[in-house]
């Protein structure tokens, strides 16, 4: 990679860091506009996270694009390009997808909705490719990862502020919202709006000052990983094709799903198992500690994502508040703003500060993020009262640093055991209590992504570039493990298939161990892997 050091970049990097905002904005939005779909269309709880599906799917689909394009080619198409041409193309791309759900909403017909969701993350893929090593490239390499946290806390602040401010729009303020109904011209313009974003950033970036980034890295081949890649594709298209297969086959959609499910941990398994007998022709793959990573990655976006994307059909229960469409927001907002309050927290060790200074902030910073979060959802006519009890559960987390001590294994595995602990809370309890459990899932998740990516590229050498791009393709968990939920509910009920995240935690801590122990086969120092940067 071409550092750029002779020139202060850091109106570059604002300029840059608006594109992490939206991609925050719009995954968290997706808690706030699933219940509508969900109601609009009268759908079934699976068929709801189809959003979450095509949306993270489109990630997923991105990145398989660019990758096999550049396998064949033996040329890297996103360095051809440009980084800087490739945001802007991923920009329009999305505003395409924004401005194709205004007629998608109109038709009644939510599989166009679904494609409009798709163009909109096929766009962000190619964004997200680029600009993660943008962003780096803006400096030196050793102030890479604070730069990465930065725009973590943007993409965060989007996350806190997409269902607030969706939730407005749709409803109105909180104290007006009245039973939760929308009019289809409030949706209209919501997405007018962010397809004149996105063309607005696409134009910036153009006129813009940036500098030319490349790579001068050598485009590894990897045959053999091509195989199971492909697999993985099959296995997304099969919940895709659920419903047809259902009607075709006579069996149910769960079958479907859950085989959809098997066939990729089963690819990625085999995968691991083959790479130990012939490393050969495997790339990166060979490594154990990134097929490990790959499997950790799915589990982390997918636990992540369906935590929230279940909770509005949760909160219309009574035994859980039996709220309506139009007061869930806030407690969306509390979600995606708990992996704020945990980034908060775990930025501190990012800067060397005497220990006390940097214990005092570990403890303070966090109810800051909270006091951040409360503070908007009360401008926007929200009740916050009854959210001042989750106060316990940030001091709950911030305990859970301590232990962790800046170690990314460590630290993994106490948020994955505590992650455990606050699902089977949320699992054997009813109201408040269960939903602020469901809720930490968020101050869990918070740390996990620069902990599991460090020690899966960890040790990769030269294959460290392929490796992180093949991390970013299991992004697709947020595709896939929402649906199982959705089926899971649609079959046993919303509050029981909670058990879903519980056993995404469980396997994050297990990687954490079985890692570790990989690493030390290898002769690593796991004192000395840091954390990369957020994401």
């Amino acid at each position: 990679m071409e550092y750029k050091t002779n020139k202060n970049y850091g109106s570059a990097l604002y300029t840059l860091i608006t594109v992490f905002f939206f991609w925050g904005f719009l995954a968290a939005s997706n808690g706030i506009f699933i219940p509508f779909c969900k109601a609009h269309f009268n759908l079934s709880q699976f068929e709801s996270q189809l959003i979450d599906f095509t949306f993270y799917g489109g990630y997923f689909i991105g990145s398989l694009i660019l990758y096999f394009a550049s396998q064949a080619s033996k040329v890297d198409i996103l360095n051809k390009i440009g980084y800087k041409n490739g945001i802007i193309y991923g920009l329009i791309i999305s505003a395409v997808g924004a401005l194709g759900m205004v007629p998608a909403i109109g038709s009644g017909q939510f599989g166009f909705i679904l494609a409009a969701f798709f163009v909109i993350a096929i766009g962000f893929s190619l964004q997200q490719t680029a600009a993660n090593p943008f962003v780096i490239a803006l400096g030196e390499p050793e102030t890479g990862a604070h730069r990465l946290n930065f725009a973590g806390a943007v993409n965060n602040f989007g996350g806190l502020m997409g269902p607030i401010i969706v939730g407005v729009m749709l409803f109105g303020t909180a104290s007006n919202a009245g039973g939760g109904t929308v009019e289809i011209s409030a949706v209209n313009n919501l997405y007018y709006i962010l397809a004149g974003l996105f063309v607005a950033v696409a134009i910036f970036f153009w006129k813009s000052d940036l500098p030319k980034v490349t790579s001068d890295e050598e485009m590894e081949q990897s045959t053999k990983a091509n195989k199971p890649l492909l697999v993985i594709f099959v296995a997304f298209c099969l919940i895709l094709a659920a419903g047809p297969l259902s009607n075709a086959t006579n069996l149910s959609q769960a079958y479907f799903v859950y085989l959809s499910l098997i066939i990729i941990l089963t690819a990625l398994i085999r995968a691991l198992l083959a790479a130990r007998k012939d490393s050969r022709g495997w790339g990166a793959m060979q490594y154990p500690q990134l097929i490990y990573g790959m499997l950790a990655i799915f589990t982390y976006v997918g636990t992540e994502v369906t935590i929230q994307s279940n909770l509005g059909a949760l909160l219309v229960l009574p035994e859980f508040g039996g709220y309506n469409e139009s007061a869930i927001a806030p407690f969306i907002s509390l979600y995606w703003g708990s992996l704020m309050i945990g980034r908060w927290a775990g930025a501190v060790g990012a800067f060397k500060l005497k220990q006390s200074t940097n214990y005092i902030l570990t403890v303070l910073m966090p109810f800051v993020a909270f006091g951040i979060i409360l503070l908007v959802n009360y401008l926007t006519g929200a009740n916050i009262s009854h959210l001042y009890p989750y106060a316990i559960c940030i001091a709950v987390m911030i305990a859970a640093f301590f232990v962790g001590n800046q170690k990314p294994a460590r630290t993994l595995t106490v948020f994955g055991l505590l992650g455990v602990v606050f699902m089977l809370i949320g699992l054997f309890t009813t109201g408040i209590v269960a939903t602020f459990a469901f809720i930490s899932g968020g101050l869990c998740c918070s740390i996990m992504w620069p902990s599991i990516f460090a020690l899966s590229v960890t040790g990769l050498g030269k294959y460290t570039s392929q490796g992180s791009a093949f991390l970013i393709m299991m992004i697709l968990g947020g595709s896939i493990i929402p649906p199982v939920q959705g089926i899971l509910a649609d079959t046993s009920g919303i509050h029981l298939s909670y058990v879903v995240p519980v056993l995404g935690f469980a396997y994050l801590a297990f990687f954490a161990w079985k890692v570790s122990g990989e690493l030390r086969k290898q002769g690593i120092d796991l004192d000395h892997v840091e954390a990369a940067g957020g994401h």
